[in-house]
């Protein structure tokens, strides 16, 4: 509504009681003069009509009507009679007296009457952002999204237009006839990171959000009182979108968690299947090699399909301890030994199994016997050594180092592969995440690395990312944990610190 508009009807409005309380007066003047009552009786005839005729009206009309009342009191009932002089101080305290007791009355009741007006406005608000409440929390979250919002709220207040901008999409969503500045300004106000109010067009923008993030922008037409409303409003879309994003999510958890069971029964129920055809191969190629004679092609023959079956039997129990370990909690049984001869018993396995990596393996010194679950410890540095030779190019050498420094033993696995960008250095040990350069493999999870340090961490020990690896090129992971108290070799202080500062 423009504002001259809004002003005439103002006046309009102001002047309405003035004129009815005159026509009142005038009416109490006639009939109070006929019947010839004093002064005293028609001050307090006055008197009434004024505070009734208040109860409706503003101060300025109130103020008025009072006016004309002591007017008609000192022109028709105090002497001299029909003028407006005084002779009587007495007559001057009393149309003193009903000015003041007029004026009185009518600023009271209007301020009564603003509270009255103000609770009623509040309870209408707090009902409307109760009705609001109710239909976010009555909306399935998984279907809740910004345009649904902004119809409830367009809805709910009785809006001429609602917009939101969408912080995560960049899609802004629209409710009723907004038009091209509403949604313009909505967008400019997130740009801007600010609040604003324009009461002249009953226009709002308000930053929709939590404590650690923002969600959007809220923009709105045709609220009522939007300075005060506008944040709570705001407040109520934030709570209903939070809560949305944290059902979603939960809901995905489960998902994950019941993929997650379904995954480990069929592994389980799979082991079974696997073992027992590959426990008839491994029998079957163990009778052939005993059925002699047999030519020198049937011999290689019958070796390399028992070679190859306890590959994949080993594969398979491999692959199997991964995705146990990876759903469950690992929990390591410690026990003394020779960590060098594992190691390198491993390094022997592996450069077998790929000859066409170069593995070269390189150990300080002998490490003394050492608390550790062999098992375990085998299937962490086997993805060390499974990504490295899976990551390089063919022909390229990975180097096992094994190193003594710190009351630890480490063994740092190196390959000629590509640096790993720094902003996923820290994601590579995530669940199931896989980087640009793991994506171009066809085989592979995600869980190598994760289900490696969870390993070392059950051991008390780390893996880590080698960044200064970076001066040799490639990439290299360093597989450290604890060597007991009092075990030789421990390292000296600043072989600590050196290790520390690289």
């Amino acid at each position: 509504m423009p504002q001259e508009v809004r002003s005439t009807l103002e006046v309009r409005r102001a002047a309405i009681p003035v004129l009815r309380g005159s026509l009142v007066l005038a009416v109490l003047t006639a009939c109070a003069y006929r019947l010839h009552l004093n002064t005293a009786a028609a001050g307090f005839v006055f008197l009434i009509a004024v505070v009734l005729n208040c109860l409706d009206c503003g101060p300025l009309a109130a103020t008025a009507v009072s006016i004309v009342a002591v007017g008609c009191l000192d022109y028709f009932f105090i002497d001299p009679l029909f003028t407006f002089t005084v002779a009587d101080p007495v007559d001057v305290a009393a149309l003193a007296a009903l000015l003041t007791s007029s004026l009185l009355v009518s600023r009271l009741a209007a301020r009564a009457r603003l509270e009255a007006r103000t609770a009623r406005r509040d309870r209408r608000h707090l009902e409307r952002l109760y009705e609001l409440a109710q239909r976010l929390l009555a909306m399935d979250p998984l279907r809740l999204d910004p345009s649904r919002l902004i119809a409830a709220i367009r809805d709910v207040f009785d809006l001429q237009a609602a917009a939101f901008f969408d912080a995560a999409t960049a899609e802004l969503s629209i409710a009723g006839d907004a038009g091209g500045d509403l949604c313009e300004q909505t967008r400019e106000a997130y740009i801007l990171g600010r609040d604003s109010t324009e009461p002249s067009r009953q226009v709002a923008f308000r930053r929709v959000g939590t404590a650690a993030r923002t969600l959007g922008t809220l923009g709105v037409r045709g609220l009522e009182d939007e300075q005060r409303m506008a944040g709570p409003v705001a407040a109520l879309a934030a709570a209903g979108l939070e809560r949305a994003r944290m059902v979603r999510e939960a809901s995905r958890a489960a998902a994950e968690a019941q993929s997650e069971t379904l995954r480990a029964a069929i592994l389980d129920a799979l082991a079974h299947e696997f073992r027992t055809p590959l426990a008839t191969i491994l029998t079957a190629a163990g009778g052939i090699n005993e059925a002699r004679p047999l030519r020198a092609e049937q011999a290689e023959l019958a070796e390399i399909v028992e070679t190859e079956a306890l590959r994949l039997s080993n594969l398979t129990s491999h692959l199997l301890r991964v995705a146990r370990l990876d759903r469950d909690q690992v929990k390591a049984s410690l026990e003394p030994a020779d960590l060098t001869a594992v190691i390198e018993s491993l390094v022997q396995r592996y450069s077998r199994q790929m000859p066409e990596r170069q593995i070269v393996f390189h150990a300080d010194r002998a490490v003394a016997e050492v608390p550790v679950d062999v098992d375990l410890y085998q299937v962490a540095l086997s993805q060390l050594l499974d990504n490295a030779c899976r990551y390089s190019p063919p022909g390229s050498p990975v180097k096992v180092a094994v190193s003594i420094a710190c009351g630890s033993v480490a063994v740092t696995v190196w390959n000629a592969g590509s640096p790993i960008a720094p902003a996923e250095r820290d994601r590579i040990f995530e669940r199931f995440y896989r980087g640009p350069e793991a994506r171009r493999v066809p085989s592979g999870t995600g869980l190598g690395l994760y289900v490696a340090r969870k390993i070392a961490l059950a051991h008390g020990g780390s893996l880590d990312l080698e960044t200064g690896a970076a001066a040799d090129g490639g990439i290299a992971f360093r597989l450290s944990i604890p060597l007991p108290a009092g075990a030789s070799g421990l390292g000296d202080a600043s072989s600590c610190r050196n290790s520390k500062a690289s």
